[in-house]
């Protein structure tokens, strides 16, 4: 065992998108892969909905593997294996449900199951969490779709009642979200609320539409978690001009802190050279009263 000061050095984005058919979760999940890694040769998608993402194919050159029934927890596994030593930089699983509720999938081997089903139950578990910690241990980025059950309401437009297809609970096994860093939910009209980040990227937003920012954002907030080089803390302190710019940066900058021996040097550099001027604007104000006199 051993005790480390903590660090998101190796984070990586784990994204959920949550809606009902036609929300638009392969396309949203493309344009934020895209924002993560800004190559489409470094993105691939682990399709399960009958090739759908290729619908998309004009965005640009990303991968697509092809993932058939039955649609096993190992499967799942093999698959993003097999994407990784690839070299893709974000996987998107597309669609996650179909590991739970799909041919092959959990639900339908329960189903199939002889025997006590709390038992079953006991015996099956551990195969999905097999595959939740293989999502959650990947060192690349990984976005996954999940389908929302559906129902519809009355919606009034243009003084009409139209019906409106709404998402409720995810296809996925209870609780699934916990595992994700960020969770989207989408509506039928492509509107994105997020109803989990512990990103905190998202807190001030209520809805919007999912594009390649909302990547960039997401991998802004990954870089700012890697650890910060000595070289990049003598830059930010050489770049100081005076005492007080010094003071700010090590008030607004933590991890400055750490590398106290460089802020003391420059601390020590910056009052002799702010001693000098001083002197220097006395013996020229001392001139310029004699000659007064």
């Amino acid at each position: 065992m051993e005790l480390k000061k903590s660090n998101r050095s190796q984070t990586r984005a784990r994204i959920a998108l949550q809606g009902p058919s036609g929300s638009g979760k392969t396309y949203s999940s493309l344009l934020l892969a895209y924002g993560i890694c800004k190559d489409w040769k470094k993105i691939a998608v682990i399709d399960t909905e009958c090739g759908s993402s290729n619908l998309y194919s004009h965005l640009g050159d990303y991968n697509v593997l092809t993932l058939n029934a039955p649609f096993t927890p190992e499967r799942y596994i093999e698959a993003i294996d097999a994407c990784e030593r690839s070299g893709m930089d974000v996987l998107i699983l597309d669609s996650l449900s179909q590991e739970w509720e799909g041919s092959g999938g959990i639900l339908d081997i329960h189903s199939q199951m002889v025997g006590n089903s709390f038992t079953n139950w006991a015996k099956l578990t551990p195969k999905h969490n097999a595959m939740i910690q293989r999502i959650l241990q990947s060192g690349k980025h990984i976005i996954a779709t999940v389908r929302s059950k559906q129902d519809y309401v009355l919606s009034e437009k243009n003084g009409k009642n139209t019906p409106e297809k709404i998402g409720l609970k995810g296809i996925q096994k209870d609780g699934y979200e916990f595992e994700f860093t960020t969770v989207f939910e989408l509506d039928i009209n492509h509107n994105v609320s997020c109803t989990k980040d512990r990103t905190e990227v998202f807190k001030s937003q209520t809805t919007f539409k999912i594009d390649q920012t909302t990547g960039e954002k997401i991998m802004k907030w990954c870089k700012e978690a890697e650890p910060h080089s000595k070289a990049e803390a003598e830059a930010l302190i050489d770049n100081c001009g005076s005492i007080d710019e010094l003071n700010n940066l090590y008030r607004q900058t933590p991890f400055i802190r750490e590398y106290v021996q460089l802020f003391n040097n420059k601390a020590y550099y910056l009052r002799l050279q702010r001693d000098a001027v001083n002197k220097i604007n006395r013996i020229q104000n001392g001139k310029q009263e004699k000659q007064h006199q």
